[in-house]
């Protein structure tokens, strides 16, 4: 199972961008996708996050700002990030909850991708 995470870029303050989480390989049941943010000399955060079933929660800072949203049939999440601050610059990971078959049964795993930097600029 691979995690490609995608979208980022540099953007001035008060623009958008959207990120792309996209999960391959395998068989499998997605339960819950995080988008998680890392800034430069701060741990790492979540942003926000859906399940398979659609029911998202966001943290406080992005809140009317960012919007998680989750294309089942293609198994991609996205993050819709919207009125983009400087403080919004990190490289942003997305996590996965699966359901992963094999053998006949289903295991449960998490996966991380690789991070997608993006800088807003003031």
């Amino acid at each position: 199972v691979q995690l490609q995470a995608s979208g980022g870029g540099l953007v001035q303050e008060g623009g958008s961008l959207r990120l792309s989480c996209a999960v391959s390989g395998g068989i499998f049941s997605l339960n819950a996708i995080y988008w998680y943010r890392q800034a430069p000399g701060k741990q790492r955060e979540l942003v926000a996050s859906i399940t398979g079933g659609g029911i998202t929660n966001s943290a406080g800072s992005v809140k009317g700002r960012f919007t998680i949203s989750i294309n089942n049939a293609k198994n991609t999440a996205y993050l819709q990030m919207n009125s983009l601050k400087p403080e919004d610059t990190a490289v942003y990971y997305c996590n996965a909850d699966l359901s992963i078959y094999d053998s006949g049964s289903f295991y449960s795993r998490n996966y991380w991708g690789q991070g997608t930097q993006v800088t807003v600029s003031s």
